[in-house]
């Protein structure tokens, strides 16, 4: 039998050569021992050993110290990262006497992760920064701050939008524990990281230009390629907003806070609206200290040599004509001490409009995105359009207010630009005021009376710039009317929408005063201290625009109406709420205003034919000192220096009528008279001695009234002599009275 062809073809294979062919590599024997080799090495720090370990250490229940954590803080692995961040957390729960020393080498490694691409380790170390930087004094935080927002800042320029959303985060965290480091240096030419966190605010909205290129147009320096969702710009714009307070809040609006001392967290009443009523800034600043509390030491005896201007009623000398000859003694205890300019060009003001000019088509473009969706008939709005909306509102008073407060610090030119952006913005308000809400929704009506109340303030800011504008300087006014004459259809067209846009606001306080939901619920909510300090500047606009300007339409209501529901709500407000020192302050301003010489308003008390309602606000006055007693000191010392001040100047609102009634009304307050008890001592001897001026106010106070009391008056002005020796009997307060009733001649 043949072989077959497959041996044959095996055999030749042993014999046979290969072909080498062209390109191909030579091919290795079957045979060949393959000898190369790869190493690695293998990284030991802290296991070695010949190393001992410190038992003493703190450390995790890993058995990870702090050092080890550092290190892991730089790791590849981002699930790593965020475990080390948590171990932090362990560690310093568990050993908090470490925290301290450990914040430099801490925070330097931590910035690191502010940009880092993972989302879960930015979330991470987001939330224990949240809760370690309480943790630390202000004073040791803020060496930091550089370095974090440096970091932060390069993290607003990231090309990740994401990243740049977080970045934000953190700010809005930094600006919650050190604002005075975040926003210090945002004004160009100053000192400080501000400037660069707003220009990263800017970029992200692509609303930017190179900040403190003032002049020239607008340059894009936008990296921000992706549109903005509803909720990452109500992120960004929430920290804008928080920003900006904090910027421009401070330099511009100075607490003028009469009891702060007493009352650290009392609201201030503002009283900027006020100024350009007054003829110089130095009678403006005497009036505005009127009922401020001056840290002076209280001495148990009456000083006649140096008598302070609470000491008693002279209304001879407060309101004498001003040709009389006074000497260095009665001009002693009227020094105006600390007087500052009310006109000096401020430095805020040329970034301030150079802000606002930037963020203004920002501000539109979102409020008309908002607009029809927040204010449908149908349904509530979504939570972000709404907040988004709200936020954008506040933002616009944060610029613009601040801005048309200044008196002289705009040109004619600015001060027009200014209102008509303004104007624009609110004229696409106009047809939605008053926002109301679909259906009932607590928080939902709460946003919407906040963007309400916010309407009012920016209308009322308007109407107190029109009326403003013709009582400048001469040359300020020839400009104005020249301007004027070239586009007078365009000036008669803002007049009359202001016209509606005044009336409609004027019906809307008015109501909100005399507790009428707007809304429509069946009860009303009461005004928390914010919200009335913020409708003031909108009632005082409407009480002093100019008699010609009370054009009325359907929409208005007269001015009187105004006056009549903001001394129904005094009034009305009980004595525990915390509005009430609020209105017991302003509606005691108003009444001082006729008493001050360099006074040019147009409002006048003596024309408005509210005395009687005047007058009995003034008579409830003692029973809310008595309701508050030493429950609410500062609210008790703003209702003594009311009637105390009202009283020195010799208001029009008190005759001799209301000179009995405040004897009469005031006795309890030192002395009870029980029908079944007897004599029983009033709230005034529960006011601690550790208050002593508002002990004294009170005295001042009664001897201000006996003062100008006639002694036919009899029963009344014994009782209240009798219930005032009573009281102060055996404290400090008792000999400062004899000499007052003495040196008066009360006795």
């Amino acid at each position: 039998m043949p072989k077959s062809s497959k041996k044959k073809k095996e055999k030749a294979v042993d014999f046979s050569k290969a072909k080498l062919k062209l390109g191909k590599g030579k091919q290795l024997p079957s045979n060949v021992v393959d000898t190369s080799f790869k190493a690695r090495s293998i990284a030991l720090p802290t296991q070695s050993i010949a190393v001992e370990k410190d038992a003493t250490l703190p450390t995790t229940r890993r058995k990870q110290s702090f050092d080890d954590l550092v290190s892991l803080m730089k790791h590849y692995n981002a699930n790593t990262r965020k475990d080390a961040i948590l171990s932090f957390r362990e560690l310093f729960e568990s050993h908090p006497d470490i925290v301290e020393s450990s914040m430099t080498i801490l925070l330097g490694a931590c910035v690191r992760l502010i940009g880092d691409e993972d989302a879960g380790v930015r979330k991470t170390l987001l939330s224990f920064l949240s809760w370690l930087l309480p943790l630390v004094s202000k004073e040791d935080l803020i060496p930091h701050v550089p370095l974090l927002i440096l970091f932060t800042t390069s993290a607003q320029t990231h090309i990740f939008p994401e990243i740049r959303i977080d970045a934000v985060r953190f700010l809005d965290l930094f600006l919650e524990l050190v604002p005075e480091s975040v926003v210090d240096g945002w004004i160009q030419g100053n000192p400080g990281h501000g400037k660069r966190v707003l220009e990263g605010y800017l970029g992200i909205l692509s609303a930017g230009t190179k900040y403190g290129d003032t002049e020239g147009a607008l340059k894009a320096t936008s990296t921000a390629s992706v549109v903005l969702s509803s909720q990452s710009k109500l992120v960004v714009l929430k920290s804008l907003s928080a920003f900006l307070t904090h910027a421009v809040s401070r330099p511009l609006r100075p607490s003028n806070n009469a009891t702060s001392n007493l009352d650290p967290t009392a609201v201030p009443l503002p009283t900027w609206f006020l100024a350009p009523s007054f003829r110089s800034a130095r009678s403006f600043n005497a009036y505005e200290r009127l009922f401020r509390s001056e840290l002076v030491d209280c001495q148990p005896e009456l000083d006649a040599e140096h008598p302070q201007d609470d000491f008693i009623c002279m209304p001879d000398f407060v309101a004498g004509p001003l040709a009389t000859a006074w000497s260095l003694n009665d001009l002693s205890g009227l020094s105006l001490a600390q007087t500052e300019s009310l006109t000096h060009l401020n430095s805020n003001t040329s970034s301030l409009i150079h802000l606002a000019r930037t963020l203004y088509s920002t501000l539109l473009a979102s409020y008309l995105d908002c607009a029809p969706v927040v204010f449908s008939p149908s349904a509530n709005p979504p939570e972000a359009e709404l907040n988004l909306l709200a936020v954008t509102a506040r933002i616009m008073r944060t610029l613009y207010g601040p801005i048309l407060q200044d008196r002289f610090s705009l040109s004619l030119a600015e001060e027009e630009t200014l209102c008509d952006e303004l104007s624009t913005l609110l004229g696409y308000m106009t047809g939605y005021f008053p926002f109301r809400p679909a259906h009932r929704e607590i928080k939902v009506e709460h946003a919407f009376q906040d963007l309400n109340v916010i309407y009012c303030e920016l209308t009322a800011l308007l109407v107190l710039v029109s009326f403003r504008r013709p009582s400048g300087d001469m040359s300020r006014k020839t400009r104005f009317q020249t301007s004027r004459s070239s586009a007078s259809s365009s000036h008669v067209k803002h007049e009359g929408k202001l016209t509606l846009q005044a009336g409609l606001v004027r019906t809307y306080v008015t109501r909100l005063l005399l507790g009428e939901d707007n809304s429509g619920a069946q009860i009303s909510r009461p005004l928390i201290p914010t919200m009335y300090t913020a409708l003031l500047p909108t009632i005082w606009a409407l009480l002093n625009r100019p008699k010609e300007s009370h054009t009325r339409t359907q929409a208005e209501a007269p001015t009187d109406t105004v006056l009549s529901a903001m001394l129904d709500h005094a009034i009305r407000t009980t004595s525990n709420s915390a509005v009430k020192a609020l209105t017991v302050e302003f509606v005691a301003r108003i009444l001082l205003l006729e008493t001050e010489t360099d006074y040019c308003g147009q409002f006048d008390v003596r024309n408005t034919g509210a005395k009687e309602k005047f007058q009995e606000w003034i008579l409830h006055l003692p029973r809310t000192l008595w309701e508050i007693g030493p429950h609410n000191l500062a609210a008790s010392e703003t209702v003594i220096r009311s009637l105390l001040r009202l009283l020195q100047r010799d208001s029009i609102m008190i005759k001799h009528e209301e000179i009995i009634g405040l004897q009469t009304r005031l006795t309890p307050f030192f002395m009870i008279t029980h029908p079944v008890r007897g004599r029983l001592p009033g709230p005034f001897t529960k006011i601690p001695t550790s208050s002593p001026l508002i002990r004294r106010l009170a005295v001042d106070l009664v001897v201000t009234i006996l003062s100008v009391s006639t002694r036919s008056e009899g029963e009344e002005r014994e009782n209240l002599m009798i219930a005032v020796g009573s009281a102060v009997s055996g404290t400090l307060e008792e000999g400062y009275w004899q000499q007052l009733v003495r040196a008066t001649g009360l006795s």
